[in-house]
């Protein structure tokens, strides 16, 4: 789920702000001084799931055909994609742009708008890449863990990715009116629910669901920064000196 065009000199503003808490910690040990606030928003997310998202994603699931499915999660991955592109080049990561650009380039074509996924066949893989990636690729810590209302986990760092990556969407260069941006947010809310279906049996065996969610999270996002080679002393948690 994307957020909507803020006027550049607010999201400039909110940029320095949230970058100048940032700092690199452990997953095991992180910095979330706003816990208590997290905890309520999380709880107030988990009630919005419980009875809103999570049943309609379920009636989705059970009446829409796997090959559907499959067309409109492709189509929203390609849809996306120009994200990808630029934050490969912003990490200096050029072939790999390169790479990503035929990929989209070949989906919107001959996959009819990327509803189908030709590239993958003819082994152009997907990239997951975002501007808080590649903050966190030149040296931008991660800063506080935030949990977001409806958006889920986040950290200063990636709050920050959030509002950049608005600028790489194709949607935000469109005329399209706000319901219209509202009802394509809220079918891709669905498209991504639905495949978190299964975490869900999961994070109900733990005895602290918040906690396995914000460890779970950080532990992602350090194996995305680091294109799944973190250091060590980032995904160990320290012992207790004896």
């Amino acid at each position: 789920m994307k957020f909507g065009k803020l006027p550049p000199t607010i999201a400039a503003s909110l940029m320095l702000a949230v970058l100048a808490g940032c700092a690199h910690n452990s997953p095991y040990e992180p910095s979330d001084p706003l816990e208590p606030m997290n905890r309520k928003i999380y709880a107030f997310n988990m009630v919005a799931d419980k009875y809103v998202l999570r049943p309609v994603t379920v009636t989705y699931v059970d009446y829409t055909p796997k090959p559907v499915r499959t067309g409109l999660s492709n189509f929203f991955d390609n849809l996306f994609y120009p994200s990808v592109i630029i934050n490969d080049a912003l990490q200096a990561k050029f072939k790999q742009s390169g790479l990503d650009l035929t990929r989209f380039l070949m989906n919107t074509t001959f996959g009819l708008a990327g509803l189908l996924d030709p590239a993958s066949m003819v082994g152009l893989q997907k990239h997951d890449e975002d501007l808080g990636q590649t903050l966190g690729k030149w040296g931008v810590g991660e800063g506080w863990y935030i949990m977001l209302p409806f958006f889920g986990p986040s950290t200063n760092r990636d709050l920050v990715g959030r509002v950049g990556d608005n600028w790489t969407e194709p949607l935000q260069y469109t005329d399209l009116t706000i319901p219209e941006r509202v009802g394509i947010a809220a079918v891709q809310a669905v498209d991504t629910r639905s495949q978190l279906l299964d975490f869900d049996s999961i994070l109900q065996q733990q005895l602290d669901p918040y906690v396995f969610l914000r460890t779970a999270y950080l532990q992602r996002r350090l194996n995305q920064v680091y294109d799944g080679n973190p250091p060590e002393k980032l995904m160990e948690p320290e012992l207790p000196d004896e």
